[in-house]
């Protein structure tokens, strides 16, 4: 086997996953995620040649995953809903209570379902994948006080469509 083609396939053997995950996080569905991942995987497969030496594979695929996701949007203005589920985490903290975990998930898919693609983006890009503004605006092709206002109107209207989410965290401990 070609060498190149056995690093790209080890790539995407161990990094789909997580590309999934942010990709799911970024459409609210498990179909439309994987779309997203394919076509920003193919596209990666294209620019295989100068990224494998650079180690910024994960990176390019990511970036190129929400220039994709920016340009569906901008494609497609259509009422949104979340149908599938949202993914298992793995390992998992057992000592917390499965009702609580069930609540939890079901008000944070039905708080997000609520926001706009964009406003799912800066916080999946924030929060969950822990970027900076700067790196958040990057990705998206936006400036970053974009980033500032979309987040900071993110994170309003989740407290004012699910104010239980807040109530949920101080149950845990969370102060966040």
């Amino acid at each position: 086997m070609n060498p190149l083609l056995s690093e790209f396939d080890s790539f995407v053997r161990t990094r789909t996953p997580a590309l999934l995950r942010s990709a799911y996080l970024l459409t609210g569905d498990q179909h439309l995620a994987e779309d997203l991942v394919q076509s920003a995987l193919a596209r990666t497969h294209r620019s295989w040649n100068r990224l494998h030496d650079s180690g910024n594979a994960e990176a390019y695929t990511r970036k190129t995953m929400y220039h994709l996701q920016v340009s569906w949007w901008r494609r497609r203005r259509v009422a949104e809903s979340m149908p599938g589920d949202l993914p298992e985490p793995r390992g998992g903290d057992s000592t917390r209570d499965h009702a609580q975990q069930t609540t939890i998930r079901l008000t944070l898919r039905a708080a997000l379902a609520k926001l706009s693609a964009k406003q799912r983006a800066v916080l999946v890009l924030r929060f969950f994948e822990d970027r900076t503004e700067v790196e958040a605006a990057e990705m998206l092709g936006v400036t970053a006080g974009t980033v500032k206002s979309q987040t900071s109107k993110a994170l309003a209207r989740l407290r004012r469509v699910a104010p239980e989410l807040a109530e949920l965290y101080v149950m845990e401990g969370t102060t966040r």
